[in-house]
């Protein structure tokens, strides 16, 4: 049906019924999105789409009675979001990883998911588990790492490629730096190569200079906005980029009520699949913010490493390693970073100094 819903004036929303009167769901596309909206009864008042752009869903919700909206989580989503908010209406946006009904239906088109979404939403919001977006500063101030993050993968792209191109002409250059890659290319590659691949040497080189101009931004941010990330690069392993990064994503400290739940926010529980007496032993989830799981990654295995210094948590670490097994290793990383995870939001929660001896007395120190 193609009825249109009656537009009233806008009004303040209030306490939400169980069931509201008038439920949304949005699929959001690139260009266009569909709508399907439901009444309290559960029946389809219109099917309909708007084009996917502010001044479409302005025109759309503005002037609509407070309603309760549900679309998935994309890149659309944080405008969208904001801006029906502003209108009064209640955004419910879903878990994308939650909606195995959607995404694995054998008949998914773009209108049928509208109409899940809104039933879902009608229903039990709780299906969707039901995410929060970063607010517009905290995502402006993001796209620094994340510029930063594209620069890093553009400059991998092309030193893989020369290394790839030369090889045939019997050449293997040494493992080096990437910030010396291209000084290391210059003196190890005959001059004729060099030449003829100067374009890409100066594709890489001026690359390096964004990534450290970028650095040096983040950490100019980091102390101008954020002096909770200045106080987390106390843990060992943790830079400005991490302790930034950490702070951006997670946004509001105290959204978690045990910092354990970081852990899993960020995807670094393991999986479960138990089904009767069968529970195998699975890898994590990988939810949540893969660039921020990649960094804690990085610092575990810095904590473990030889360069990491002597503390409560790289003891753990190492008794995890040592307990056998092919994968130990990759285990105790994986464990540390979760566990990084937890320590970092800790401190953040209680503004407390790090301790690296926590619980345990600081050893003994012979001349």
């Amino acid at each position: 049906m193609n009825n249109m819903i009656p537009v009233s004036t806008k009004a303040a929303a209030g306490p939400k019924a169980t069931v509201p009167p008038l439920t949304i769901g949005i699929d959001l596309g690139d260009r266009w999105s569909q709508l399907c909206f439901l009444n309290a009864e559960g029946e389809i008042l219109e099917k309909s789409r708007l084009q996917s752009t502010p001044r479409s869903f302005t025109q759309r919700f503005e002037a609509l009675a407070p309603a309760r909206i549900a679309i998935e989580a994309g890149t659309h989503s944080p405008w969208v979001t904001e801006l029906l908010t502003e209108f009064g209406h209640e955004v419910l946006v879903a878990n994308a990883r939650e909606l195995r009904a959607i995404s694995t239906s054998d008949r998914k088109n773009d209108q049928a998911d509208a109409e899940k979404l809104a039933r879902y939403a009608r229903v039990d919001p709780s299906i969707l588990r039901p995410i929060t977006h970063r607010d517009s500063r905290t995502q402006a101030d993001l796209l620094v790492i994340r510029a930063r993050a594209a620069l890093i993968r553009m400059r991998s792209l092309a030193i893989n490629a020369v290394r790839g191109l030369i090889k045939p002409f019997g050449h293997r250059l040494s493992a080096c730096s990437t910030d010396s890659f291209v000084t290391r290319c210059r003196t190890e590659l005959p001059s004729e190569y060099s030449a003829l691949l100067a374009p890409l040497l100066e594709q890489i080189a001026s690359l390096t200079q964004q990534i450290q101009s970028a650095d040096r931004q983040v950490e100019q941010l980091t102390k101008a906005k954020y002096p909770e990330a200045v106080a987390l690069q106390n843990v060992p392993g943790v830079g400005p980029l991490t302790a930034l990064t950490f702070v951006l994503t997670i946004g509001d400290e105290q959204r978690f009520i045990r910092s354990r739940d970081v852990g899993c926010y960020l995807g670094l529980r393991p999986r479960q699949q138990q089904s009767g007496e069968r529970n195998p032993q699975l890898g994590i989830t990988k939810a949540g913010d893969g660039y921020l799981r990649t960094l804690l990654v990085e610092c575990a295995q810095h904590v473990l490493g030889v360069f990491g210094p002597d503390t409560t948590l790289r003891r753990w670490g190492l008794r995890l390693a040592e307990r056998g097994g092919r994968n130990a290793k990759k285990r105790a990383i994986v464990a540390v970073a979760r566990k990084l995870a937890v320590l970092l939001h800790r401190l953040w929660v209680t503004k407390q100094p790090y301790e690296p001896f926590f619980g345990v007395p600081t050893p003994m120190t012979t001349s």
